[in-house]
C-alpha cells in the first residue's frame, strides 16, 4: 500500500468518493505539498472516514463549520466523519494525512467497540474537529507511529496502525464523553442547512443563481441563509459561490491546457472573461493566464 499522493475525487455534493485503503483494511496514508507553485487549497469536502492531518513543515489553515485553526510545523488536527472541511497552505505546507473508516477500530457493527465507544463519538456534534494536542499528550506520537507503519509497511504494519489509531480513538472518547449528552441542536441544524445549500451551489454554479435560490434549497429565507453561512463558514453565500467558481476555473486552467480562457470562464459560471479575470486575480493574486503559465 505505502504512501499515496493526496488527491480528491468528489461527487456533485463535494463528498469524496475515493476509497481510502481497501474493504479489508480501510485505512490509508498520504503525503502532499501545497503552495504557490502547486494547488495551495484543499476545497470544501467531506467523507465517511475520520481524518488526521499533520504539518511536517510550513503552515496550514484549517476550517470546519463555525471554527478556524492555524497549524504550524509539528501540529496536527483530527476531523470527525462526515464533517465538511477546507484547508489552505500559508503560503506553503508539507502535509501528512491519515484516513481510516471507523470499522477498522470497531469491527462488527454490533460489537462493544462500535456500540459503546465509536458510535457515540461519531454522533457527537461537539466533536467536529480538534487539534491533536487537545486530545492527549500522546496523540501526536500515536499518529506518527501509525503513519510510519503505513508508509514503510514492515511485517505486521496493519496491527501497528490499528493499535495506535485505537489508542487515538479511545483518547478522543475520553476527551468528549462528558459532552455526548450536550449536543448542540442549533449546530446540528446549521450543519444540515449548510449541506443543502452547498449541494445546490455545487450542482448549479454554472447557472445564474441568486441568493434566493440558495436559501430556498434549505427551505429558509435569505437573511437566515446569510446568518447560517456566516456562523458556519464565516463567509456569505455569494462569496462562497464566487470562490467555488474560481477554484473550478483554476482546476480547468491547470488540467485542460487546450481550453481557451474565455471558454473556461463560461464553464465556470462567469458572465464574461473580463469579470472572470477580475475575480480570479482577487483570489489568486494573478491573472488566469499567469496562473496557467505557472502550474502547467
Amino acid at each position: 500500500m505505502g504512501l499515496s499522493q493526496c488527491g480528491l475525487n468528489l461527487n456533485r455534493r463535494q463528498q469524496e468518493m475515493q476509497p481510502h485503503g481497501t474493504e479489508a483494511f480501510p485505512c490509508a496514508a498520504y503525503f502532499a505539498h501545497y503552495g504557490v507553485d502547486t494547488d495551495a487549497v484543499i476545497p470544501w469536502h467531506w467523507h465517511e472516514e475520520i481524518e488526521i492531518l499533520f504539518v511536517k513543515s510550513g503552515v496550514l489553515n484549517v476550517q470546519i463549520p463555525t471554527k478556524q485553526f492555524r497549524l504550524s510545523q509539528g501540529e496536527g488536527f483530527v476531523i470527525n466523519s462526515n464533517v465538511p472541511h477546507y484547508a489552505s497552505a500559508d503560503p506553503d505546507c508539507e502535509l501528512q494525512s491519515l484516513l481510516f473508516h471507523s470499522r477498522l477500530i470497531s469491527g462488527a457493527a454490533e460489537s462493544v467497540f462500535a456500540d459503546k465507544y465509536i458510535a457515540p463519538l461519531l454522533d457527537c456534534s461537539i466533536f467536529d474537529g480538534c487539534t491533536l494536542n487537545e486530545v492527549s499528550a500522546d496523540s501526536p506520537a500515536h499518529f506518527q507511529q501509525a503513519f510510519d507503519a503505513l508508509a514503510e509497511e514492515p511485517f505486521g504494519f496493519e496491527f501497528t496502525a490499528r493499535h495506535h489509531l485505537s489508542a487515538l480513538c479511545l483518547a478522543l472518547y475520553q476527551r468528549f464523553q462528558h459532552k455526548f449528552a450536550a449536543d448542540n441542536d442549533k449546530q446540528n441544524q446549521d450543519n444540515r442547512r449548510i449541506r443543502k445549500m452547498l449541494d445546490y451551489i455545487h450542482g448549479h454554479f454554472v447557472q445564474d443563481i441568486k441568493l434566493a435560490d440558495i436559501a430556498a434549497a434549505a427551505d429558509i429565507g435569505e437573511r437566515e441563509s446569510l446568518r447560517c453561512f456566516q456562523r458556519t463558514l464565516q463567509t456569505s453565500p455569494m462569496q462562497y459561490l464566487l470562490k467555488y467558481r474560481t477554484n473550478h476555473a483554476a482546476d480547468l486552467l491547470a488540467n485542460q491546457p487546450a481550453k481557451s480562457i474565455a471558454l473556461i470562464a463560461t464553464e465556470s459560471g462567469f458572465d464574461s472573461p473580463s469579470h472572470f479575470t477580475q475575480v480570479f486575480k482577487r483570489f489568486y493574486q494573478r491573472t488566469p493566464r499567469e496562473y496557467r503559465n505557472i502550474v502547467r
